[in-house]
């Protein structure tokens, strides 16, 4: 059930026996994807790294996912179109060029983005994304990287934020893009929605 204001989020349950450790939202990624194409359910993850982990507040520590501790809760999951082919994301999508030039677009279902604060309202149980889409200057661009390790960045005039459930964003040029972490090809056309609770994950 997708989260409420003022709603409890998350039960203190182990992770199970057929549950998958993961390192990385990349990790996390792949086995999604492995049990989605072949049209199998997506097992309960456990995280020890990676920025779902970190704004789930995950310690990285392996003992703790099977022990009373262990903390479970259900995710949404970023699902994209890249010109027609189906991808999904855990944590983050990223469509930028080197260096960040040029127009750029964010989709954060995770707080984090590595060390910087890049989705300061993204909660990755309330079937919604938090779009950030936009151009900045070199000098805009170094003084919002230091921002965003705080996450004080935004709001910025450069920059245009919202919460959605479904988006279109449209690079005539193409974009390379980046799911978790990883560049996964260049596109054109980004057609973005969320999949509400279609994870289970334990810290």
């Amino acid at each position: 059930m997708t989260i409420g204001k003022g709603t409890p989020y998350g039960e203190l349950a182990p992770l199970p026996a057929h549950g998958v450790v993961v390192a990385s939202d990349a990790e996390a990624r792949h086995v999604v994807t492995e049990a989605l194409r072949a049209g199998r359910p997506v097992p309960p993850l456990g995280l020890v790294g990676g920025d779902l982990c970190r704004t789930l507040g995950g310690l990285g520590d392996r003992d703790r996912l099977r022990g009373p501790e262990a903390t479970t809760f259900p995710v949404d999951l970023g699902c994209v179109l890249l010109d027609g082919r189906r991808h999904w994301f855990v944590a983050h999508l990223v469509a930028r060029r080197p260096l960040w030039r040029g127009r750029f677009a964010l989709a954060m279902n995770a707080e984090w983005l590595g060390d910087l604060d890049l989705g300061p309202r993204a909660h990755p149980g309330d079937g919604l994304l938090d779009l950030t889409e936009g151009a900045l200057g070199l000098r805009d661009r170094w003084a919002a990287r230091r921002r965003a390790r705080t996450g004080t960045h935004l709001p910025h005039p450069g920059l245009r934020t919202s919460r959605r459930a479904v988006a279109r964003l449209e690079f005539p040029d193409g974009v390379p893009v980046h799911l978790d972490g990883e560049q996964v090809g260049t596109a054109r056309e980004l057609d973005l929605h969320v999949e509400p609770d279609a994870l289970t994950v334990v810290v």
